[in-house]
């Protein structure tokens, strides 16, 4: 397959892009930055330095792509991603040939959709309908990207990632080795995680079964979750920070 990766050197963008490669893919990846393109050419990754809705630098490749990922991190993900999402459709409607297969358009959401909630257990066949407020956009840019008709829209809902050197994780394990271990909640809760290499392979077999895929959204997350309290606890233990560990009044900011 020829695949394209919008936002290919963020923390889900850069993992997804290195398991299509590791699959045996021809990987194209969009980057803002010249010198995070010469990291993409070492290791197999295409580089197209360009925005990530400046379609017009990428739009030679649509009639010839098999999916397009969107994994961006911008400031207004909401209006990058139903540009992004118009843009390539219509390109998408113009441009492949009447017999080609439908492009796979991937889309990266997040389990924050579901929103807060200690009493049931909730999946990708929950309906949703108390989102988080941070995310209270993306349930309907779900179902833009599911219902598109001129690509083989699929959502992809990652839950609290974790491994290398990103995610909600790391001002916490900072703040560790300042001394403290704070958390922002209450106590009692679970985490739903998974490891972002883990996530990049959802992504590879979604677009590698993309028409079974098609027109659905996946939840991905460990088949366990894990105790707040248990996991805070150990990190005291572990980092040597002064206990107990410390719940904060959740915020929007970090």
């Amino acid at each position: 397959m020829k695949v394209l990766i919008i936002g290919a050197t963020g923390f889900i963008g850069l993992p997804v892009a290195q398991a299509f490669v590791r699959a045996g893919h021809i990987v194209y990846g969009q980057t803002r930055s010249e010198e995070k393109a010469k990291q993409l050419a070492a290791q197999e990754i295409i580089p197209i330095v360009c925005g990530p809705t400046d379609v017009n630098k990428y739009i030679s490749l649509i009639p010839t792509l098999d999916a397009i990922v969107d994994a961006m991190r911008e400031t207004d993900l909401k209006a990058a991603g139903e540009t992004l999402l118009s843009t390539v459709a219509i390109a998408a409607s113009t441009l492949r040939h009447s017999t080609a297969q439908s492009l796979a358009y991937i889309y990266t959401s997040g389990t924050w959709v579901h929103g807060e909630n200690r009493k049931d257990v909730v999946s990708d066949t929950t309906p949703v309908t108390s989102p988080a407020e941070l995310t209270a956009w993306r349930p309907a840019q779900e179902q833009r990207v599911v219902e598109d008709r001129h690509v083989n829209g699929i959502v992809i809902r990652p839950s609290l990632l974790y491994g290398r050197g990103g995610s909600l994780l790391s001002p916490l394990f900072r703040r560790a080795h300042e001394g403290r271990v704070t958390w922002h909640g209450e106590p009692g809760g679970r985490l739903a995680v998974v490891h972002c290499d883990d996530l990049a392979e959802v992504y590879v077999l979604a677009a590698e079964r993309a028409a079974l895929a098609g027109g659905r959204i996946f939840d991905a997350s460990n088949d366990v979750n894990e105790s707040t309290d248990a996991f805070l606890q150990r990190l005291v233990e572990v980092s040597g920070a002064q206990g107990p560990h410390e719940y904060l009044e959740p915020t929007n900011r970090e």
